[in-house]
């Protein structure tokens, strides 16, 4: 199965946070075991990060909520823009590892500093 498309939209110097329900055949997956990682970077092809998301699993495992974010600090450094970024899963030494979504992120640039 190929990763679902979302397009995130991020204002510089804000927080941002988003939580996903992971599914697996429309049931939540179980994530005992599990973590999760998410960069965003200027182009597929970038040698480096331009930034990274905080993954952490929300509640219950077994709920299959994973919470992805960005502190105001970071956006703040962050160019307004257009880049791209990805959301994986994965076990311990990388046994497995499930990309589940990628997309573009948006930075819209900040007035109040």
């Amino acid at each position: 199965m190929t990763a679902a498309t979302y397009d995130l939209v991020i204002d510089q110097g804000s927080d941002f946070a988003i939580d996903l329900t992971i599914t697996d055949a429309g049931t939540a997956k179980n994530l005992t075991g599990y973590s999760g990682r998410a960069q965003i970077r200027s182009t597929h092809a970038a040698s480096s990060a331009t930034a990274s998301f905080t993954c952490s699993i929300v509640g219950a495992a077994a709920d299959g909520i994973l919470k992805m974010e960005l502190s105001a600090a970071t956006t703040t450094s962050m160019t307004p823009g257009r880049y791209v970024y990805d959301l994986e899963i994965h076990t311990a030494s990388d046994a497995i590892v499930k990309r589940l979504i990628e997309g573009s992120v948006t930075i819209n640039p900040e007035v109040t500093r």
